[in-house]
């Protein structure tokens, strides 16, 4: 039994990244989920997804770009404001400027700039470098 699917995705993609594999396939998919790969392809950390409905709960193939020393959610899942991004950031990434936190937040699922940049704060989700 699956207690948090985000977490299990991304468990996939650092495993796929270590060992050096190309793409990788991510059972069972959920909209965050696909929110998630949607940010961090559009920070170039994947190059492209896509979704494969298989009859049951779907599934995401995930081709890797090979840009990811590190992947993880974050848990619990932390009420942050703009205020303690900071703080989160000095915990969750090795060095200031890189890698990305991304929050869920009434504009959707951001990353830790767009939010400051934004002016909203969220929920942590994960962290990638």
């Amino acid at each position: 039994m699956q207690q948090d699917p985000l977490n299990d995705a991304m468990a996939v993609i650092r495993n796929a990244e270590r060992v050096g594999k190309g793409n990788c396939v991510i059972k069972p998919s959920s909209k965050l989920i696909g929110r998630v790969l949607k940010v961090m392809q559009e920070a170039g950390y994947i190059s492209q997804f896509e979704f494969v409905d298989d009859g049951r709960s779907g599934m995401f193939k995930v081709n890797l770009a090979g840009h990811i020393n590190d992947c993880g959610v974050i848990r619990p899942r932390y009420p942050v404001g703009m205020g303690d991004l900071e703080k989160f950031e000095a915990r969750y990434l090795p060095a200031q400027d890189f890698g990305l936190l991304i929050l869920t937040t009434t504009k959707g699922v951001l990353t830790h700039t767009q939010a400051k940049q934004g002016g909203v704060g969220g929920k942590l989700l994960a962290f990638v470098y």
